[in-house]
């Protein structure tokens, strides 16, 4: 028997708040949706990070969030996308390029590259 967790989504894009109940055995994004609430997403399969939110408050489960680093993971990250809901929960939807850039900006952060060869080393 599922358990059912009250959860809020403060929208920064559009300066809203959703407060819904779901279901410990279903997708966050799907739930919302469900009820009505419109929410970013893109491939639905946890490989990129459109539907990304930093938990403010609670417990999130995500074996299947592929697209975030376990080191983002660790700092509060989630992908709503592939996460479940373990209590109740309170999370704030990110800036998907924000999140890309905390993700890879380390590896893009050198400069351009021509031909395999940073520009400055041609």
């Amino acid at each position: 028997m599922s358990q059912t967790y009250t959860i809020t989504v403060h929208d920064r894009a559009k300066g809203i708040k959703h407060t819904l109940e779901v279901p410990d055995d279903r997708y966050i994004l799907h739930s919302c949706e469900k009820q009505g609430k419109e929410l970013p997403f893109s491939c639905r399969n946890g490989a990129c990070t459109t539907c990304a939110v930093r938990v403010l408050k609670g417990e999130i489960y995500q074996p299947e969030a592929v697209g975030l680093s376990l080191e983002l993971r660790q700092q509060g990250y989630a992908l709503l996308c592939v996460s479940y809901a373990r209590s109740d929960l309170e999370v704030e939807t990110q800036d998907e390029d924000e999140v890309y850039e905390l993700q890879f900006g380390r590896y893009f952060g050198k400069g351009k590259v021509r031909a395999g060869l940073p520009l400055d080393e041609e």
